[in-house]
Formats: C-alpha cells, structure tokens, sequence
C-alpha cells in the first residue's frame, strides 16, 4: 500500500476485524480504511460505494483478501469450504464487478487479483484455498477478454513463499526448507510482492491483460 501512495496515488483499503492496525496502516502509509467482510455482499457494495465517495473515481481495484483451512479434505466441513470460497472467490467477483460498472464508462481501468503459486501445483491439506486461487486465476483470464474491448486490463500476481501474514505461523525450520526450495534461495518480502502489483497496476503495463505473474523467486517454472 505505501509502495502506492508514495508514488502519487490515493488509496482506500478494506480490512475485517483489527481497526488498530488499520488505523496504524492508514496513518503510515496516508491511506483510508473501511471496515468489511467480504463473504457478505452489502459490505463489499458499502466498501466500494465509500471508496469512490472518498476518492472520487476508481482507476484500480487490487483484490488481496484470503483465509486458510489446513487439513485433510475428508475433515472439512462444508461451512468451512462455503466460507473460504465467499472470501476468497466470491468477493472478488463482486467487487471486480463494481469495478468494471463505474470504469467502463471512463474508458478503461486496472483489477489486480492476488492469487498463489498454489493455484498451479495444488496444495495437500489445502485444497480448499489451492482451489480459490486458481479460480481467480480463471476469473482474470475471463473478464480480460469480457472487458478488454473497454480498456479495463485485468491481471492476477502468484506470489510464493512471502515472509507476512500466512508465514508468521511457521516454524523457522519450515521457513528454512521453504527457502531451500526456492531456486533465488530467500523467501520473498512484501515488498517483492508491492512492486510488482505497483507495476502491472500502472500505465507501465499498459498492454499487459489476462496474465499471471510469479512473485516466487523461481518456485514454479
């Protein structure tokens, strides 16, 4: 978000639950929070409805929410998968279908969704997320042909093993294997992950659409 901000754009961004480190993010990085969870459809509508009121109009939309279930699939209950896939999948239908509403008619505009190297090889003891993210990969691939004619560019990011948010509840001897399997032998940083979303959001990417980067350091090849 401040790889944004410091260069020139004005940010709004949704979280769940924790409204102190929101605030925190919001102060450091000049941005503006809104509280939603988005499994449920009128908080992803009060979402975007709020940022465009606060930003005027909407020149791109990053989708970078997800939840995990760890465990054999034969445990899940249908809950639990019903849940993930609202967050993870469903949310970002709605809220890209908000976006290409109000930038269709201002003749174009970027949606950037965060999607996982998982989404390729799959993932034991996580299907259900593996599953998510490799049906965002589909969605972007689809609304690229569905609103390219429109000027609005739709990508996704593959992130790999990034030392944030999922990896804090890793073991340092998990970290170290997962770092040893990653052919540029470091595991990636939000930063990594930043630049390159700050790239394919620009005009830099111009005539970039329908595409899957890697942030993995090699990873998947």
């Amino acid at each position: 978000m401040r790889a944004f901000t410091l260069n020139g754009w004005r940010v709004a961004f949704g979280f769940h639950q924790n409204q102190e480190k929101a605030a925190r993010l919001a102060e450091t990085a000049g941005a503006i929070p809104f509280m939603a969870d988005l499994r449920d459809e009128s908080q992803c509508l009060r979402l975007f409805s709020g940022a465009l009121a606060q930003l005027g109009h909407i020149d791109c939309l990053i989708h970078c929410a997800g939840i995990d279930w760890q465990g054999l699939i034969s445990d899940m209950p249908a809950g639990e998968w019903d849940s993930l896939m609202a967050l993870n999948l469903r949310g970002a239908f709605i809220l890209s279908r908000e976006a290409v509403r109000h930038m269709r008619p201002l003749g174009g505009g970027s949606i950037l969704l965060i999607s996982s190297v998982q989404a390729a090889g799959g993932a034991s003891c996580e299907s259900a997320y593996a599953t998510s993210k490799a049906g965002l990969i589909g969605l972007c691939r689809s609304l690229a042909r569905e609103w390219g004619p429109c000027g609005i560019r739709v990508n996704c990011l593959s992130p790999g093993v990034i030392d944030a948010g999922m990896m804090d509840a890793f073991s340092p001897d998990d970290k170290e294997a997962l770092r040893l399997e990653t052919p540029l032998q470091r595991l990636g940083s939000p930063e990594d992950v930043a630049q390159a979303a700050l790239f394919l959001s620009s005009e830099k990417a111009g005539f970039i659409t329908g595409q899957v980067l890697g942030v993995d350091g090699g990873l998947v090849l």
